[in-house]
């Protein structure tokens, strides 16, 4: 009966590292496919630039019509801030729910505050990418004024195809991995292979999840929009004041200080009077007490000066 022998450590040294040359090429050929070219050098600088390069970096050839062809699935991460003064914010901020949804989009968040009798709201919108002009557009029109403005936008192209590319990297290793591990009979032959294999798998799960935020954000754009009332200070001061209310404001103030100073009179007449007389009696009857013991004098001797008259 044949046995399985195991494999020697240096036949499963050679392996692994031809698995990981083979997971590098399979790796580099998923990158020059997905873009149909490279598109960066050995320090990961993005090389395309706005038109496809060729093996020395030179521009490619126009096209036959005598145009240079345009990229058009670049991948783009689009933000915005938006400063908005309107004449109601709870119907605003309807408006522009309804108006964002109506694009395709949704509220990431949202955030109201009250100052007297001001509401101020700051909301979140996920926006598509492909309709951001049309969300965006449709929030301006919600706003007297728009007080403030900022948009950006990022390429994100070559960071998703390097990512695609390390994780076909790594997926090519981890069937390499476990061709390896198939084939090992030794235990410390297969928990070298296990250990490689739970690394390889880790790193790919965090690849994939970092690929995963970056396309979310291409997907749908994200921009913070701040919703108030401007009212000019005078005009509002104006409409604010009433003199009738002004009035009834300074006749209730009086009628609280006469309050207050009757209550003192009461207080006192009735509480601090009866103990201030009580008080008095006492510290006389001590003092005529202490001077009947000698103790304290009714005043001090007079001295009277001799006064010496020649014969």
């Amino acid at each position: 009966m044949r046995t399985r022998r195991s494999l020697p450590a240096r036949p499963l040294v050679g392996l692994l590292l031809a698995a990981l040359a083979v997971a590098a090429c399979a790796g580099g050929a998923a990158r020059l496919d997905a873009v149909g070219g490279p598109v960066g050098d050995q320090e990961g600088r993005d090389t395309s630039g706005g038109e496809a390069a060729g093996p020395t970096g030179a521009p490619a050839p126009a096209a036959d019509d005598g145009t240079t062809a345009v990229r058009d699935d670049a991948k783009i991460i689009r933000t915005g801030q938006l400063q908005l003064q309107v004449a109601d914010v709870a119907d605003a901020t309807a408006r522009a729910r309804a108006a964002i949804a109506g694009v395709g989009g949704y509220i990431g968040s949202s955030q109201i505050s009250r100052e007297g009798d001001e509401i101020y709201a700051t909301v979140t919108y996920r926006i598509p990418s492909d309709r951001w002009d049309e969300g965006l557009e449709a929030l301006r029109a919600l706003a007297t004024e728009v007080l403030y403005e900022q948009t950006d936008a990022v390429e994100v192209t070559s960071q998703i195809v390097d990512l695609d590319a390390r994780i076909t990297n790594l997926r090519a290793s981890e069937r390499a991995l476990q061709a390896i591990a198939a084939e090992a009979t030794r235990i410390s032959d297969v928990l070298e292979v296990q250990a490689r294999l739970t690394d390889v798998r880790g790193e790919i799960e965090r690849l994939v999840a970092q690929k995963t935020g970056l396309e979310d954000q291409v997907g749908y754009g994200t921009l913070t929009v701040s919703y108030g009332v401007d009212v000019i200070a005078v005009t509002a001061a104006v409409e604010r004041w009433d003199a009738a209310d002004e009035l009834d404001r300074a006749t209730a103030s009086l009628v609280d200080v006469l309050q207050g100073l009757a209550s003192a009179g009461i207080w006192f007449s009735i509480v601090w009077l009866p103990i201030l007389v009580v008080l008095s009696v006492l510290a006389v009857v001590l003092l005529f007490v202490l001077r009947r013991l000698g103790i304290v004098r009714r005043g001090a001797p007079e001295t009277t000066t001799a006064t010496t008259t020649g014969p």
